[in-house]
């Protein structure tokens, strides 16, 4: 469930830091500007140079709008090692760096695992949400995607050796899923309780994306709650959501997110 992305190559400042109360010191990016603040949370193995990411920043500083951009603990240039990380971990990252430099309303962009963190902050913490965009949102992935997707051998192997390496479609390197990223998925599930949106809520997909089909994206959109929500389908769109036209469906979004809060 990796984000693709292509590196953007236009951000060459050192990011600021902070240290978490779990000793964990996440590298951030912010851009002040005029609130509600747009947070973009990025996917799983991406980090804040993808080019979703470096854009919605080029936007924001063009727009006079308060951007964050970060990485998770095991991302990018923030600390710790990825295969020690689970989505709590994650989600526990994104609420530190939120709550520690954002007083106001904040609107969360959140790509494919960044999604899933989007939910899992709305569901778990008290944040000052006035809007969620996901794009290619993953909820649940590593139970209803990995674990589902697994042979009774690689369960088995998962469970003897607390790794399993699978193919990756991204590098020559093995794709490792570790038995606490599984674990801890169990404890951070969102589709299996009720989850009330009551804010305005745009999900982005694209038709051709093989690591989040069509069909999470209807499941997400016939679960959660809410009088303003809306799903658009953008047919041959891959998992990137990267061309020109995604770039500016994913502005426009967020300038509608925010014209509504």
């Amino acid at each position: 469930m990796a984000d693709r992305q292509e590196k953007q190559g236009a951000s060459m400042a050192a990011p600021d830091f902070i240290d978490t109360p779990q000793g964990r010191r996440i590298a951030y990016h912010m851009t002040a500007g005029a609130g509600p603040t747009v947070v973009f949370c990025g996917g799983f193995k991406s980090d804040m140079e993808g080019t979703k990411a470096i854009h919605l920043e080029d936007w924001a500083k063009a727009t006079g709008r308060a951007f964050l951009r970060f990485d998770y603990s095991g991302h990018g240039q923030s600390s710790e090692n990825f295969l020690d990380g689970c989505i709590g971990d994650w989600t526990n990252d994104a609420f530190e760096v939120v709550s520690a430099l954002i007083p106001g309303d904040v609107v969360i962009v959140g790509s494919s695992m960044g999604g899933w963190i989007a939910l899992n902050l709305m569901a778990r913490f008290q944040l000052k949400i006035a809007g969620f965009v996901g794009i290619a949102a993953a909820p649940d992935f590593t139970e209803d995607s990995m674990w589902a997707g697994f042979t009774p051998e690689q369960r088995d192997e998962l469970a003897q050796n607390e790794q399993l390496a699978l193919p990756s479609e991204y590098s020559d390197e093995p794709y490792i899923i570790t038995k606490k990223l599984i674990e801890d998925g169990r404890e951070n599930l969102v589709l299996r309780t009720p989850l009330t949106l009551d804010f305005p809520t745009r999900l982005l997909q694209g038709t051709a994306d093989e690591d989040v089909p069509v069909s999470v994206a209807m499941r997400l959109l016939e679960h959660v709650e809410g009088d303003d929500i809306r799903l658009t389908l953008v047919k041959d769109a891959d998992h990137r959501f990267s061309t020109p036209d995604c770039l500016k469906l994913i502005e426009a979004s967020i300038e509608e997110v925010l014209a509504r809060c």
